[in-house]
């Protein structure tokens, strides 16, 4: 079993090209939403553990943008797939 700090994930964070969209920076987007440039660095380049809902909700609203917009799940590429 994977220990936490090395355990992967399958979801891809698309900040950086909604910022770009915008023509936003990081900073500006940390000042508008409350949190701390450091927090969403970490969050776009796909390192963070968690998002808060309050979080989630406060960039969507400053970016103008869903959730499914911000974050999708990709499927690892190799593996079996679960029929549905």
């Amino acid at each position: 079993m994977p220990s936490a700090n090395t355990e992967t994930h399958a979801i891809t964070v698309h900040l950086d090209k909604l910022l770009a969209d915008r023509q936003m920076t990081l900073v500006e987007l940390s000042e508008r939403v409350g949190v701390s440039v450091v927090n969403l660095s970490i969050l776009k380049n796909g390192r963070a553990r968690a998002i808060r809902f309050s979080t989630l909700t406060k960039v969507c609203e400053v970016l103008g943008c869903q959730p499914g917009d911000l974050l999708s799940h990709c499927r690892p590429s190799s593996g079996p797939r679960l029929s549905t």
